[in-house]
């Protein structure tokens, strides 16, 4: 190299003139398999997009175009991140969460001009040529302050007990409920869920006793078992105490049975089985698709798109790679954890985030779940599903840049 020409090969000499440590610097912020696996994410994304732009409702649209943009302003927004040390961002956290509820509620109160109700809620801002969803974003500064929280509890309590278990399980319930209840109103069910089940995720991984854990999952059980019957045998009592619209209650029991509801009630579902059972194993390529109409096909029903066009092998490599995404943030956050607890459970929120989103996106095309307007996140086209997944990226890619910088440190 030009440097090793220049200074010769004495180590001395390059480390007094900051050779070595600048390049030692640089290394700290390549993390490659995060990268890696990011680059993989954004090639399926604009592969199964641009398949599914053959579908007729999808003629003249220019999807992948478009979420490339997104993507770049996505990295651009993680290059930045990277500027803010974790412990700015603990900080920021309560301001963050704070700004995400306003926007909640300043979407309810908006005028139809820029906040439209589409499909019976009200969970958009729409203007000229753009939309966004600030439930999307407000997932990540959830998380965000979560994480603050559990840490801060955490290095106040040394010493765990019931009391101080119960005190941080409330706190983790108050900072879920106030977004949830917000977005409840729009109403958001499918989007609500995903809250919850981040803050129970959080909850079972921030090490409360496990007696308490039991009592609290036995609670949840009875509770969800219970609205579930109520909407299986009351449908129309379920709308007004649950508070979800008619077409929600017909997706739960076209989930639930099948072979009871009408051809209108499951059409996206069997669209959807025929996409993915037509693609075999090993898919009709590049441009191949035919026969099936798919709705929403570059948004919610991605993974059926790529069921159809690279078969059985294409939908188990998406599976796979998302484990590989899922297992990274679980090792980091375990291994950042001495580090920094608040990085840690940063990761395991977005690993929260990511989990529910494929297990239920992946299932509802498949029949596991009921359908939902729950996008294939880092894959699915959509500019706020986008850009909240790379904020969230972000300060993953963060926590792991300050683990390794800290490691280096302590292990030199």
């Amino acid at each position: 190299m030009l440097v090793d020409k220049f200074w010769g090969t004495n180590k001395k000499y390059k480390e007094e003139f900051g050779v070595v440590r600048m390049s030692k610097k640089q290394s700290y912020y390549l993390q490659n398999d995060l990268i890696i696996l990011l680059l993989m994410f954004i090639g399926v994304s604009l592969l199964a997009i641009y398949n599914a732009e053959q579908m007729p409702q999808n003629a003249g649209e220019n999807y992948v175009l478009k979420q490339v943009v997104w993507f770049s302003i996505g990295i651009c927004i993680v290059a930045a991140i990277q500027y803010f040390e974790l412990d700015q961002l603990y900080k920021a956290s309560i301001f963050t969460y704070g700004i995400g509820v306003l926007v909640l509620i300043v979407l309810l109160i908006s005028p139809e001009s820029i906040a439209a109700e589409v499909r019976g809620t009200k969970s958009w801002f729409t203007f000229p040529g753009l939309s966004l969803q600030p439930a999307e974003f407000t997932k990540i500064t959830t998380i965000l302050f979560l994480a603050a929280a559990i840490s801060h509890h955490k290095n106040k309590y040394d010493k765990a007990t019931v009391k101080t278990d119960i005190f941080l399980l409330v706190k983790i319930g108050l900072i879920t409920a106030i977004p949830v209840a917000f977005i409840m109103m729009q109403p958001d069910f499918g989007t609500s869920m995903v809250y919850v089940f981040i803050a129970g995720m959080m909850v079972l991984l921030s090490g409360i006793d496990w007696k308490i854990l039991v009592g609290l999952m036995g609670l949840v059980s009875v509770i969800a078992a219970g609205l579930l019957m109520l909407v299986i045998q009351f449908p129309d009592l379920a709308q007004d105490v649950i508070g979800i619209e008619l077409y929600q209650v017909n997706r739960i029991l076209t989930w639930f049975d099948p072979t009871q509801q009408t051809s209108n009630d499951t059409w996206q579902f069997d669209l959807s089985m025929l996409a993915i059972g037509s693609g075999q194993l090993f898919g009709k390529g590049l441009g191949g698709l035919q026969v099936v109409n798919l709705p929403d096909a570059h948004t919610d029903f991605i993974f059926s798109i790529i069921g159809e066009s690279f078969g059985f092998i294409g939908g188990a490599a998406v599976v796979l790679l998302y484990f590989l995404m899922l297992y990274r943030l679980v090792t980091l956050g375990l291994n950042s954890y001495h580090n920094s607890s608040f990085g840690s459970f940063i990761c395991f929120g977005y690993m929260s985030l990511l989990l529910i989103h494929a297990f239920q996106n992946i299932g509802m095309t498949i029949g596991v779940m009921p359908i939902t307007g729950i996008p294939l996140l880092l894959i699915s086209y959509g500019g706020s599903s986008v850009l909240s997944t790379m904020i969230g990226f972000g300060l993953v890619y963060r926590v792991a840049v300050e683990n390794t910088i800290k490691n280096d440190y302590l292990f030199k």
